[in-house]
């Protein structure tokens, strides 16, 4: 029995197809390659070239192999270009859940393990977030992703298919020995920006806001290494399989860190000094988010391995210093 990986050639969905390979699971992998990268995959691994959304596409895939369950990746996931085309998030996150949840069901695969995001929260209540706090997103891309939870909900109870939900917070780091890393064409998360900046690929880094509630004024977030987020996959699979039933886990260090601080902690990776430039606030920014885990350290036995900040940084800057240009297909 086989593992489908939707989204496995992209920036998390690649380093949790090498943790399950590793594992000894048989997986196989569809991408479209819209944001993702073969060469983010061993040549080993079985990979179709499609959209999840057309029906086509998914009937071959299980037809020609025998799918046990499927862990999704495959999302559309920025913010702002989730707020200026809405429909585009809907059409392509919603869309893509539907069509394979559709293919689950005439297939009678039973298990899948979603990627979500803290997206779904908005603007959090308290801090640390749990799971059973309010989710009021405050953009599309939320909005989607709450959706799709949605949908595996009522489909779990029509069709029997069970699901874990991995809300996770910042996602950073990559796999150690620098053979894969965060790619993207357009990049919006924080650490790759920064290292830009050593990199001689921008001036400076630029800090939106100085005056938030916190301690530097600057926001704080609560960063996971990619590595941590794939092994909680991998022990998610592992709790359906024991006959655990659908739930929703946040993924979390439980640690918060500010913009300052981890441009701090990068210029002590790097050696290097890392100029800054200050902006106004950006709409939509909450001032913390930090998880609490705890639910997923209890119910699935995940602890993560990678908390360390500057950890995280280092295993990013083995990456980019090696790509500085991505990967090259």
């Amino acid at each position: 029995m086989s593992v489908l990986i939707c989204g496995g050639a992209g920036y998390i969905g690649s380093h949790a197809v090498k943790k399950f390979v590793e594992a000894g699971e048989d997986v196989i992998v569809v991408d479209s390659l819209e944001t993702g990268h073969r060469a983010a995959l061993d040549p080993g691994v079985k990979l179709y070239v499609g959209d999840i959304r057309f029906a086509t596409v998914l009937e071959q895939i299980f037809d020609e192999n025998k799918i046990d369950a499927v862990i999704h990746f495959a999302a559309n996931s920025l913010v702002g270009e989730s707020v200026a085309h809405p429909l585009k998030y809907f059409n392509n996150n919603v869309g893509g859940m539907q069509s394979l949840l559709e293919a689950m069901a005439r297939h009678d695969v039973k298990r899948i393990v979603f990627s979500s995001t803290a997206a779904v929260y908005g603007e959090p209540t308290k801090v640390p977030i749990e799971e059973d706090d309010p989710t009021l997103p405050t953009n599309p891309y939320g909005e989607t992703k709450l959706a799709m939870e949605k949908m595996m909900k009522w489909v779990s109870r029509a069709d029997g298919i069970d699901f874990v939900s991995l809300r996770y917070f910042n996602a950073a780091g990559a796999i150690e020995d620098g053979s894969i890393g965060e790619a993207h064409v357009r990049e919006t998360h924080l650490i790759p920006l920064i290292l830009q900046v050593p990199l001689g690929k921008r001036e400076a880094i630029t800090i939106f806001g100085t005056d938030y509630p916190t301690e530097d004024g600057t926001c704080i977030r609560d960063y996971i290494h990619v590595l941590d987020l794939a092994d909680a996959h991998l022990k998610a699979l592992e709790y359906l399989r024991a006959g655990g039933g659908s739930n929703i886990f946040n993924l979390g260090s439980g640690a918060g860190f500010s913009v300052k601080q981890m441009i701090k902690a990068a210029e002590k990776v790097t050696g290097q000094a890392i100029k800054v430039k200050l902006g106004d606030r950006r709409a939509g920014d909450p001032a913390v988010l930090i998880a609490s885990s705890e639910k997923a350290r209890r119910v699935l036995g995940w602890t993560p391995k990678f908390d360390d900040v500057e950890k995280i940084i280092a295993d990013a800057w083995t990456w980019h210093r090696a790509h500085p240009d991505g990967y090259n297909d």
